[in-house]
């Protein structure tokens, strides 16, 4: 299954429909969705070297809006539509915990969360239910996502083939590791608090 979706992504890299397909994944990934944008960007990359930049701009700018609505959520739906995420992920009786780091550590966790497999979502949503300051909270995660993306991109532009060659043949383990270390940066948010 995973092969199938990454060969219909390089494919899809070349269609009028790549572009705004990443943009939606990267703004969604911010703010709901378990899926980083990063297993779309590499295929996209890969297919088209000299566009990867381009590409990793893309993720930049709309993860960063989607962490925005992710700050958004927490900080005026936390109620109705943060609470029901919190339960989703099994955070909810944390909270407290997260107030007391967050009052310290809030620009790491941002660090963190933005260059990590700790869920991102999570961390934005979070900083808007704690009212972690904004303007230093969209400042932080520029940086982060944008640094994730473009040294994503720049590692697939410079050594592309290889990696292609890489990906092609250790692909089922490749695609285990990135749902581990999605899954392990679950836990490990939950385990911290």
């Amino acid at each position: 299954m995973f092969r199938r979706l990454y060969h219909w992504t390089l494919k899809q890299a070349e269609s009028r429909h790549a572009v705004p397909s990443l943009a939606v994944i990267s703004f969604a990934e911010s703010s709901f969705f378990p899926i980083p944008p990063d297993v779309m960007l590499a295929p996209m990359a890969l297919a088209q070297p000299k566009r990867a930049f381009y590409f990793a701009a893309v993720c930049s700018i709309a993860s960063v809006l989607g962490g925005i609505f992710g700050y958004v959520i927490g900080y005026f739906l936390f109620e109705t539509v943060g609470q029901w995420l919190m339960q989703l992920y099994g955070y909810t009786q944390k909270i407290d915990a997260m107030r007391v780091f967050y009052d310290k550590w809030g620009w790491a966790a941002v660090l963190i969360g933005g260059l990590t497999p700790v869920p991102f979502k999570l961390i934005t949503i979070i900083s808007g239910l704690l009212e972690y300051n904004f303007l230093l909270f969209v400042f932080l995660a520029a940086l982060t996502r944008s640094l994730r993306f473009f040294v994503l991109a720049g590692i697939l532009y410079v050594w592309g083939e290889p990696i292609k060659a890489v990906i092609d043949k250790y692909f089922t383990l490749i695609m285990i590791a990135i749902t581990v270390g999605i899954i392990g940066g679950f836990v490990a948010v939950g385990k911290f608090f």
